[in-house]
């Protein structure tokens, strides 16, 4: 997500400990960014792996409900087996 200077925000108190606070700082300076910044980023990285997780879990639920054919299934793995490198 790409955040610019004229996008609304909202500021929010987060309570860290010490010890985290200094591991953020530190990596701030490293990445060259502000400390808000660096948790914009990490509040969009959860956001974005809750999303991905939601939709594995709709996936896994969708082949539950209705499962391959194993006709299918085992015609992909064929193909992978003689298409694969040999390593």
């Amino acid at each position: 997500m790409v955040y610019h200077m004229n996008m609304a925000r909202r500021q929010v108190l987060v309570q860290l400990d010490d010890e985290l606070v200094d591991l953020l700082d530190r990596l701030a300076r490293h990445e060259n960014v502000s400390r808000s910044e660096l948790l914009r980023r990490g509040a969009s990285a959860v956001l974005e792996a809750h999303r991905l997780g939601e939709a594995e879990r709709r996936l896994v639920a969708s082949y539950r409900e209705r499962p391959q054919d194993p006709v299918i299934v085992e015609t992909a793995r064929r193909l992978a087996a003689e298409t694969a490198p040999v390593w």
